[in-house]
């Protein structure tokens, strides 16, 4: 129960800041470190996966859950580069105006990670799974 709770948190959550990306971009560019191409695409394509992962979180079918919650789990560790760029180079944005503010969204963000892990079933998936020499049957 909590984790479905949890879940659905996650993908309402992501669901929110996808949107963000296409009604408030100039906030999101601020975490676009300039070496990197098409800032403008880069925000619309990070709103676009969040939208995507977010949907995904709420409406797959269980079996499908771990897959996406490691993949969740890795949109926020490609991400964590804009988020330590903004940091460092004190970019303000989303009410982030401070050293400090920005910071503490940086300890944020593995929390997000084990959020995704956690609300999907992800570690629990990977830790019953069967190492593949387990399921070969011993010769006689």
């Amino acid at each position: 129960m909590l984790t479905t709770v949890g879940r659905f948190s996650l993908g309402v959550f992501l669901i929110f800041a996808a949107l963000g990306h296409f009604i408030s971009a100039n906030e999101f560019l601020a975490q676009v470190p300039p070496w990197m191409p098409a800032p403008e695409l880069v925000v619309l394509l990070s709103g676009v996966i969040e939208l995507v992962l977010g949907c995904a979180i709420i409406f797959s079918p269980k079996k499908w859950l771990p897959t996406i919650g490691w993949t969740t789990a890795a949109f926020f560790v490609a991400i964590f580069p804009g988020n330590l760029w903004q940091y460092f180079e004190g970019r303000d944005a989303f009410g982030l105006d401070s050293d400090t503010a920005r910071f503490a969204r940086l300890i944020f963000q593995p929390l997000l990670i084990i959020w995704a892990l956690w609300a999907t079933g992800a570690f629990t998936s990977r830790r019953n799974q069967k190492p593949p020499h387990a399921e070969q049957e011993p010769n006689s």
